[in-house]
């Protein structure tokens, strides 16, 4: 088998090229003729092609970015979201589309987009669609678009170019416009994104914009995907597991147009401080090599006990005085703590 081919072959399957390789190591070391051996490494090539074949080569063999959108339910949004990505500036990319158990008319919408790689599921949730898209993502890079956002042309390119400036860095965002109900409005100064090194800031609300974020691959290896768990603020807890550890930088140009005030949105959904203290306590239970720096863990032992105050006493208005005494009982485990010791 010449280097080529086996280049090709790792191209587009590592499996495979791996399988092939050993099998090319194990023929070699057994006494067999040179027509038996040229035989056998003629057919594992066409095993390997085949099998290629048969998964969807009408993406790109290894393209720059794979950019994936998530979508439930919203034919409505996600034709324009698709528009905005196929409008780029910037074409060395597949777009992968998760369709999470839509019963709408997004399977028909789809069919008109030959070139958006498909992947269909049962319903489990925006983590779990993310996490689909993000383990068949072929790209270096990784960017996210909720299917009821939009991009500005211009939005892969700028962030590919920072990357090729910044060759350290592993994530970053852009900014975004914010427009409610067809209206522009202006975001306070609380949800100004920061840049850098951002955790302190970030436990108290998310900062950090999946539709503006794009990450290296190999970041989900090292961090760990989306926690299928949360139903929301799955974000949030992903952006605090990564800036604990590492930057995440800004490109502050806004790129992307963040729509909200429809029904179906997740940020709707009630007690979303009770998502934000499970994400919390989990970095705070971590184990003592994986736990967070001295300043994390007093910014995160702050929120958590803020979170968990509030979350309380809307239980007990609610009447729910159970779920209200957990909450409390958490608070009281962290408030506990003499907390600026361990800034020293």
């Amino acid at each position: 088998m010449s280097c080529c081919t086996l280049f090709t072959l790792a191209q587009i399957m590592p499996a495979i090229f791996e399988n092939a390789l050993n099998a090319i190591i194990i023929i070699n070391r057994h006494n067999t003729s040179f027509q038996q051996k040229k035989s056998l490494r003629s057919r594992w090539i066409e095993k390997c092609l085949k099998f290629a074949t048969s998964c969807d080569l009408r993406r790109r063999v290894m393209p720059t970015i794979s950019v994936i959108i998530p979508t439930h339910n919203r034919a409505w949004t996600l034709n324009e979201a698709i528009g905005s990505v196929l409008s780029q500036d910037f074409d060395d990319f597949e777009l992968i589309v998760v369709d999470d158990g839509s019963t709408d008319s997004t399977f028909e919408l789809l069919k008109s987009y030959p070139n958006v790689f498909v992947i269909r599921q049962e319903h489990r949730g925006v983590s779990a669609a993310r996490n689909a898209g993000i383990k068949q993502a072929s790209g270096r890079f990784v960017a996210f678009l909720d299917s009821d956002d939009l991009w500005l042309p211009q939005k892969l390119s700028t962030q590919k170019a920072f990357f090729q400036t910044h060759p350290d860095a592993l994530i970053c965002q852009t900014e975004e416009i914010w427009i409610r109900n067809e209206v522009r409005v202006n975001r306070k100064n609380r949800h100004r994104k920061p840049s850098g090194t951002i955790f302190e800031r970030s436990v108290e609300l998310c900062l950090v914009s999946p539709s503006a974020v794009m990450a290296h691959r190999s970041l989900f290896d090292d961090i760990g995907l989306f926690d299928e768990a949360m139903p929301a603020c799955e974000d949030y807890d992903l952006w605090l597991r990564i800036a604990c550890r590492f930057p995440i930088h800004l490109v502050d140009i806004p790129l992307v147009i963040k729509r909200g005030g429809h029904k179906d949105q997740l940020s709707r959904l009630p007690g979303l401080d009770r998502y934000r203290i499970y994400a919390l306590r989990k970095l705070l239970e971590r184990p003592p090599d994986q736990g967070l720096a001295p300043k994390q863990w007093v910014a995160a032992v702050d929120a958590l006990t803020k979170k968990c105050a509030i979350y309380a006493a809307g239980c007990l208005k609610r009447g729910r005085v159970d779920e209200a005494s957990e909450y409390l009982r958490l608070k009281a485990k962290y408030t506990k703590f003499d907390v600026s010791s361990t800034i020293y």
